[in-house]
């Protein structure tokens, strides 16, 4: 189903108002890919009033990460969330931190987490950085599995994993100031065939 179907229906020259409990930051960024122009105004700390104006037929965007209008479903079941999910977005996905391109984020593990294959997912984590990806491309994958899977999946089922035990390995040696080849050997060491959680092989 495309999200943006009423949006683009309107007509240049035309417009739509907007009454949210917080500013949707996120739905200015699609609304400008459809072609439109914005004003904002805060008539009170939860209310705000966006006026939408169509200055050109554009088709949009639909290679976004994640469509920013299902953010505003979140106030429905509380205000505050909604206010969180929206800080959320903007820092997972308009950060300037960003390291790497969001479609090649080391998708070989986060497809294995999607999976629920957390010692694959450790594994391609450890090649991963042997090979030379460098500990802020990890951020960055962190930081969107939380937002992808969820933070009770992220607590429950990642905290506690072999994958994030080599993550956290990882981010203590360098904090300890650790070479890599160090770091590289206590990875080779804890999550390599070594390790009996570890192995892929009956031996």
């Amino acid at each position: 189903m495309n999200n943006n179907h009423v949006y683009d229906m309107i007509v240049v020259g035309e417009g739509l108002h907007i009454i949210q409990t917080f500013e949707p930051h996120p739905l200015y960024a699609v609304m400008e890919g459809l072609g439109y122009e914005h004003h904002t105004e805060q008539r009170s700390e939860a209310e705000f009033h966006v006026w939408f104006c169509r200055v050109e037929k554009n088709a949009g965007d639909s290679s976004a990460p994640f469509k920013p209008l299902a953010l505003l479903n979140y106030p429905m079941i509380d205000e505050k969330l909604g206010q969180i999910a929206v800080d959320f977005w903007e820092t997972t996905w308009q950060s300037e931190k960003r390291v790497l391109p969001y479609e090649t984020l080391l998708l070989s593990l986060t497809n294995a987490v999607g999976a629920g294959r957390m010692r694959q997912a450790a594994r391609e984590l450890v090649k991963a950085y042997i090979h030379g990806v460098e500990s802020a491309a990890l951020d960055d994958v962190f930081e969107l599995l939380a937002w992808n899977q969820g933070i009770g999946f992220f607590s429950s089922e990642i905290g506690p994993s072999a994958l994030f035990q080599a993550y956290k390995l990882i981010k203590n040696g360098e904090k300890q100031g650790k070479s890599r080849e160090d770091i590289c050997s206590a990875l080779r060491e804890k999550f390599g065939e070594k390790n009996p959680e570890m192995q892929v092989l009956n031996r």
